[in-house]
């Protein structure tokens, strides 16, 4: 018996992972269960809201194919084990995006790796795969592919998992990366994102809506319960012998014909009325078989009949109709690009270079704009809007691959870039929140301030424009500005908050950029955005707590006010700007509006500035930031209340 200590399980809050997750963290309290996800459009920090209370339980936020983040968590977080999830693995938007699947599946799959083998501190990588890497199974064979058996895969997904396969195993055969792979059947259950056959037809189904079928319905499929599926990783991780793999599977099959049928029978609706049969795809595997033996040795095996776990899947469904949102892409008969643009996080979004390089093969995707702009913080949540919009306003654009503080980096950079203005949304703001930064001192000031001041100092060596996303969190509430006068700090006035030693750095490079003056600085605050599951949502964040003081506050609506940073890009504005909306909004203000429109239960309750400090190391800032300088150079901005309303909670509104 293998024992964890430290589990990093990557893609944690997508379907499978965030049931993995949940059975570890339940199971084995001693165990730390770090979880990384980027929250992709089929991920959500949901699926693990049950595991936030734990003791034992981390999330971070980050994407695997970023080396930086993956080395500083297997060694910040003393990982021993790994469990490797995270991946794209819809087959239909693998033939519209082969690309982005290259790239997460391969590519990150790589960067892990060379982390374990630079790092050498893990000592189990659990790597999961998928039966399609085996391809098609004869209809007429009753003996399943086993563990040996060759790789055919026929689709770009199974490909790419092919390939990531083969890096694991050649990371065992040449560094002796201690590795185990898992190939699993179909997976069905509450959570799963509905591109997938199960959760689609049930949605439609409880939508009176029909149910599109591929072809002629035949092909035949094998599902297993997610909690199978768990127990399996369980009994893999604990059990499993270094450099083998395992099948997770079942002999039960059934045709997608089968799966429509019976969902219509517990919906009591006529299969002749509400199934439709569309075109097939590029390419559709008639079946997939597996030997299970070797994993049934380990002791694992199925125990949730299909009836019983079809039943519980579409009460849970049935009970959370809106856990995913809007998902009427996902629902088309042949989802494709349209399903992955349902993520309000931009990180993904063109961001590894594919999609741009093919989209300059085309007159239609040529941007004529004449900006080219560098962006850096590109794990970042603002660095990953940054991209989207400028998709959206066809700049070209690239993500800095230097380090801040690294100035060689960043002179290399703008040689390969060649931009016309350089935006920095790059800093350490603590993980989870500011706290984090007054036991991390030394990393907070090389980021804020030495990588800062670097960056802007490489600019203003090539004369180049540079727009630095900073804080507003450097003032608090005094004489000259009391709560609730309606006097808001100006952009001349001096920070006068020191409680954070994040506010300090921001306070302390603020001051020292206003000599540069080919830089932009934006004094962003409390950021806010349409996006109600990222966890860095101000809004997001106070819906979440137990107890939230009630102190008015300026804030940023970034669906707003980024846009308007790349105006202000290419008017070049320089100086010091407050980037908060006019005026100010309280805690409860906005719980009332959640409570209005989003979830009419919804309680609340507050507590004072002595009670919160019992609950966090470092003080917070509270200020109101007089915006006219950036009304007056946009008049059409609005109101922070205003602004709220209009870009989160109405496009949130539950009917």
């Amino acid at each position: 018996m293998y024992e964890p200590k430290n589990i990093l399980i990557t893609g944690a809050a997508g379907f499978i992972a965030s049931h993995v997750t949940t059975k570890l963290i339940n199971k084995y309290p001693s165990y730390k269960i770090v979880a990384l996800d980027k929250l992709d459009y089929c991920s959500t920090f949901r699926n693990l809201k049950s595991c936030i209370s734990s003791p034992n339980f981390k999330f971070i936020k980050g994407d695997i194919a970023t080396a930086d983040i993956v080395n500083h968590v297997l060694i910040e977080e003393k990982i021993d084990t790994i469990m490797h999830f995270a991946a794209q693995t819809h087959v239909d938007n693998s033939f519209g995006n082969s690309m982005e699947f290259t790239y997460n599946n391969i590519y990150g799959t790589h960067v892990l790796l060379e982390a374990c083998r630079v790092t050498d501190c893990v000592k189990r990588f659990i790597h999961v795969s998928t039966d399609e890497v085996y391809g098609e199974t004869d209809l007429e064979d009753d003996i399943g592919n086993h563990e040996a058996s060759r790789l055919l895969p026929t689709n770009p997904y199974s490909a790419t998992k092919a390939g990531a396969e083969m890096l694991v195993m050649a990371y065992h055969r040449s560094y002796g990366l201690p590795v185990i792979t898992s190939r699993g059947n179909n997976v069905y259950g509450p959570n799963q994102y509905p591109e997938k056959l199960v959760p689609k037809f049930i949605l439609l189904a409880m939508k009176g809506e029909k149910l599109p079928i591929h072809g002629d319905g035949s092909n035949v499929r094998s599902y297993l319960h997610c909690d199978d599926v768990s127990e399996a990783f369980d009994v893999i991780v604990h059990k499993g012998e270094i450099g083998q793999i395992y099948n997770i599977g079942t002999k039960k099959e059934r045709s997608v014909l089968d799966v429509a049928e019976e969902i219509c029978k517990l919906f009591k609706l006529n299969p002749k009325d509400v199934i439709e049969f569309v075109q097939d795809r590029p390419f559709n595997d008639k079946r997939y078989f597996l030997d299970d033996q070797k994993l049934k040795l380990l002791g694992w095996e199925e125990r949730i009949p299909w009836e019983e776990g079809l039943k519980r899947t579409i009460d849970w469904y049935q009970k959370n109709p809106d856990w995913w949102g809007d998902v009427s892409p996902a629902l088309n008969p042949h989802p494709r690009f349209s399903a992955i643009n349902l993520s309000d996080e931009a990180q993904w979004s063109f961001q590894y270079g594919y999609s741009r390089l093919a989209r300059s093969y085309t007159e239609v995707g040529r941007s004529n704009s004449g900006y080219k702009f560098l962006i850096y913080g590109r794990t970042g949540w603002i660095g990953g809007l940054l991209g989207k919009l400028c998709d959206e306003d066809r700049i070209d654009w690239e993500y800095g691959r230097g380090r801040l503080q690294d100035r060689k980096s960043l002179e290399e950079d703008i040689r390969r870039v060649k931009p016309t203005h350089v935006l920095s949304a790059a800093g350490v703001t603590g993980r989870p929140n500011v706290d984090w930064c007054e036991s991390h001192k030394v990393e907070t000031i090389r980021t804020n301030v030495v990588g800062t001041l670097t960056l802007a100092d490489v600019c203003k060596e090539q004369n180049l424009y540079m727009m630095n996303f900073a804080t507003g969190c450097i003032f608090e509430y005094d004489k000259e500005h009391p709560l609730g006068s309606g006097i808001g700090f100006k952009e001349e006035d001096k920070p006068n908050f020191i409680g954070s030693y994040y506010s300090k750095t921001k306070a302390m490079v603020e001051d020292l950029l206003r000599n540069y003056e080919n830089v932009c600085t934006l004094r962003v605050r409390m950021p806010i955005s349409s996006d109600l599951t990222n966890p860095r949502n101000f809004i997001t964040k106070i819906s979440r707590y137990n107890k939230v003081v009630n102190i008015p506050n300026s804030m940023t609506v970034l669906d707003e006010l980024l846009p308007i940073s790349i105006e202000m890009a290419k008017r070049n504005l320089r100086g010091i700007w407050n980037f908060t909306n006019p005026g100010v909004i309280s805690h409860n203000q906005i719980l009332e509006l959640y409570r209005d429109y989003i979830d009419p239960q919804f309680k609340w309750e507050n507590f004072d500035l002595e009670e919160q400090a019992k609950v966090i190391v470092a003080p917070r800032s509270n200020n109101e930031m007089d915006a006219s300088k950036l009304k007056n150079e946009f008049p059409g901005l609005l109101s922070i209340k205003d602004s709220i309303i209009k870009f989160v909670f109405v496009p949130n509104k539950k009917t």
